[in-house]
Order: structure tokens, then C-alpha cells, then sequence
């Protein structure tokens, strides 16, 4: 029981370890955010791929968004959800604050929907399968009774095995059991009729918001804005609370049945927002849903209708990628390192932990002797051994060069001459 309790501290020990730039290695350029770019990187020591959102300390402070930052962060930290992409590590460098998250690869909806050749949107099998994953994402967070604010295809994102993730919680906020929050944020188009009116809400847009995100799947354009169209914010404020959506013949019964029970304008009839954060069970009890077995899909067994091709790239390509400006006349000074040092918590201890058996890692740290016996770092009577530098000094076991190598030798050899040399003396000595 002892060594098990010293082993789990050694892990604990570990985990803790500081966490910088040079855990990593950095790869291309996967797209940019509102503060900074996101790129591909890798653990070094355990090869594990995440993407490294950089929000540039200079831009955060320009634009005031100490605030949102941190919200993100404390959120992203928050939830553990396989719907949800999550936080591994958070650390900073010299220019920028850096969110390592879950990597994926295969692109985001709004890519899918327009850009795959063919007629814009999906079949309902796929849409369906889509929506369903959406909803356990969104139920997750209001379980931890956060809004998230921003649901639209550019933050629905594919892993490579073509499941989707929630993305982009920097419009989410923490709500109090049963308090509300007034804020009007989202994105045009997907803004829910209470937000627009600046009325206090708590769960409420985010079924409205997946109400849009759902029609668009299914008809290939927004509910209240069609693609491309050159159209003024107020004008489609107007038709979010005034205007009726209008369906095609790719919506089934039941699917247009659900988008109108969610995009109803007044909150107290909507879909989902009669149980406070337990809406979604109302939602998944839809006609829609009906052959989703949920348990298998929250366990991930279901089999994704699209799986992306591993060599291709679902985005823009990096070249279309505008560079961010250098921003000019911000200077970082003491008052900025409290807000640092919350943000540099280093890694995340779930995500860590599951780094670390995913890569089999555990394995190599967790190592007793023979027949269980304590290993030598475990003997509390063994003399301490001299720690190497690095967070996994098993990795970088350096190799001697030819000459550091110590050089065999007999040591019969070596007495032997040693004896040649005495006789060889001897006679001088007379």
C-alpha cells in the first residue's frame, strides 16, 4: 500500500512539472483565431499531437480581452467531454499566451456543408448524426451551467475519425444555479430573439442557435440569411424575430417538425428550454432522434457517417491565410503578470492522465521489480539518485560518443607489462 501511495505521488510530482515552449514541437499553421494563430504541435515526450491556440499577449491587451481570455481558459479547463474539444496544457511565452487543445483534423461543418462539391448541405442520416453529437456537447456544458453562445458550423469541428466537437468558447459564459445573464453576443444570423433584445436568458439561445445550426445542415443555407447575400445586421435582427423560416423538400417531417420547435421566438415555448440545464433530455425524446441509440453514442461506438481522408486538408489553404499586423503603441509591463500567472497553470490532470495512457507512457513510469518487489526509488534506506533535467529524463538517454566510451582492457595484460617493465629496470638499478 505504501509504495503504491509514493508511486502516486511521483505521478502527481509530474503532472506538476513546469510546462513551456519546449515541451513542444510546432508545426503548420491550421488557421487563426481573434487574437493569434493556431498551429499543429507535438509533445515531445510523448508524441501525442494537439493544436496551440496563441493569443498574442500585445493584441489581448489592446483589444481589453484579459477578461474573455481567462473565461475561455477557466472553461475549457472545466469540462472533460468527448463533444467538447478540450483543454491539455495552458502556458506562455515571451509574446503570447498558448492553449493547447484536442487536435482535429478533418475540418468544420461550415467547410462540409459548402465546400465538398455537389449540392451545399447533408443527407438527414448525416445530419442527424451530426446534431446528435451536438446536443451531448451541449448538455455536458449546461450540466456545468455554462452557456456557450457561438453555436454555428465554423465551431463544429471533425476529428479524424469524423466525430464532431464543440469549439471556440470564448463567448461562454458560467451561469449561477438559477440566476440569469443579460450580454448580447453570438453571431449574426444565430443570435437568439432574446439576445438581440438585450433581455436576461440562461440557456435558452443555445437552443435556438442549434435550431439554426441544424436547418443549415439539412437545406445548405442559414435560416435567416442566405449565403453570400450582402445584407445589413439590422435587417437580419428584424428576421430572426419577425420572419418565419421557410422549409424545402430535404426536410422530413419530423426534422422540420424539430428546427420549428427550436426556433420558436418566445423562450417559454422553445425546445429544450422548460428544464433549466437539463433541457437537452427534452430534445433527445424528439421524433428525430429516435434511431439514436445515445448510450452507444456517448460511449463513441457509433460509427460516423463521413470519415476524413487523412491526407487531405479540410480549410483554407495556409496561403489564403491572412497574417496578422504587428500591433503598435501596447507595452507589457508588472500590472500584466497577475493575469499571467492565472493563465500559466500548466498541464490539465484528466486530459494529462489520458495522455499518458494513450501513449503507454504509464507503463514506463509505473514499473515495479521483480515479483512486484519496490523499485529502487521506492527503498526509503536507498541513497538518492542524482535527478537528470528534463520532465522525462527516460527520453533523452544521450548516447556516448566513441571517445567518452571507456576502452576495454585485460588485466592480465596490464600486470604483465607492468612485471616487463620492472625486469627491464632491473639492471639499470645495479
Amino acid at each position: 500500500m505504501a509504495k503504491s501511495i509514493i508511486r502516486y505521488l511521483q505521478w502527481k510530482w509530474l503532472e506538476a512539472q513546469p510546462v513551456t515552449y519546449k515541451t513542444f514541437r510546432m508545426y503548420r499553421v491550421l488557421g487563426k483565431g481573434g487574437f493569434g494563430e493556431v498551429c499543429a504541435c507535438q509533445v515531445r515526450a510523448t508524441g501525442k499531437m494537439y493544436a496551440c491556440k496563441k493569443l498574442e499577449k500585445k493584441r489581448i491587451k489592446k483589444r481589453k480581452g484579459e477578461s474573455m481570455v481567462l473565461i475561455e481558459k477557466q472553461i475549457l479547463q472545466k469540462i472533460n467531454s468527448r463533444f467538447v474539444v478540450n483543454l491539455a496544457y495552458a502556458y506562455e511565452t515571451k509574446d503570447a499566451l498558448c492553449l493547447v487543445l484536442t487536435i482535429m483534423n478533418g475540418g468544420d461543418l461550415k467547410f462540409h456543408i459548402y465546400n465538398m462539391g455537389g449540392e451545399p448541405g447533408f443527407e438527414l442520416s448525416r445530419a442527424r448524426f451530426y446534431a446528435a453529437e451536438v446536443v451531448c456537447g451541449l448538455e455536458h456544458l449546461h450540466q456545468q451551467g455554462i452557456v456557450y453562445r457561438d453555436c454555428k458550423p465554423e465551431n463544429i469541428l471533425l476529428d479524424d475519425h469524423g466525430h464532431v466537437r464543440i469549439s471556440d468558447l470564448g463567448l461562454a459564459v458560467e451561469i449561477p444555479e438559477g440566476e440569469m445573464v443579460r450580454g448580447r453576443v453570438g453571431t449574426v444570423g444565430y443570435m437568439a430573439p432574446e439576445v438581440i433584445d438585450n433581455e436576461k436568458y440562461s440557456f435558452s439561445p443555445d437552443w435556438f442557435s442549434f435550431g439554426c445550426l441544424l436547418y443549415e445542415m439539412i437545406e445548405g443555407q442559414a435560416p435567416f440569411r442566405a449565403r453570400k447575400e450582402k445584407v445589413k445586421r439590422e435587417e437580419v435582427d428584424r428576421r430572426v424575430k419577425e420572419d418565419a423560416e421557410k422549409y424545402s423538400h430535404k426536410f422530413s417531417d419530423d426534422a422540420k417538425s424539430l428546427c420549428q420547435q427550436l426556433l420558436v421566438k418566445a423562450v417559454k415555448s422553445r425546445l429544450g428550454c422548460r428544464n433549466g440545464r437539463h433541457g437537452a433530455r427534452e430534445v433527445k425524446l424528439n421524433p428525430f432522434f429516435n434511431s439514436i441509440n445515445w448510450k452507444r453514442l456517448e460511449a463513441g461506438l457509433n460509427d460516423p457517417p463521413f470519415v476524413p481522408d487523412p491526407h487531405a486538408v479540410y480549410a483554407k489553404d495556409v496561403l489564403d491565410i491572412e497574417q496578422f499586423s504587428t500591433v503598435k503603441g501596447v507595452n507589457l509591463d508588472a500590472t500584466d503578470e497577475n493575469f499571467y500567472t492565472k493563465f500559466n497553470t500548466g498541464s490539465v490532470s484528466i486530459p494529462w492522465q489520458d495522455e499518458m495512457i494513450e501513449t503507454e507512457c504509464f507503463r514506463e513510469l509505473n514499473v515495479f521489480g521483480a515479483n512486484e518487489c519496490p523499485t529502487p526509488d521506492l527503498l526509503v534506506n536507498a541513497p538518492p539518485v542524482v535527478e537528470k533535467p528534463g520532465c522525462f529524463p527516460f527520453r533523452r538517454k544521450k548516447k556516448q560518443t566513441p571517445r567518452e566510451k571507456p576502452v576495454p582492457f585485460n588485466e592480465k595484460l596490464l600486470s604483465s607489462s607492468q612485471t616487463t617493465v620492472s625486469c627491464s629496470q632491473a639492471p639499470n638499478e645495479s
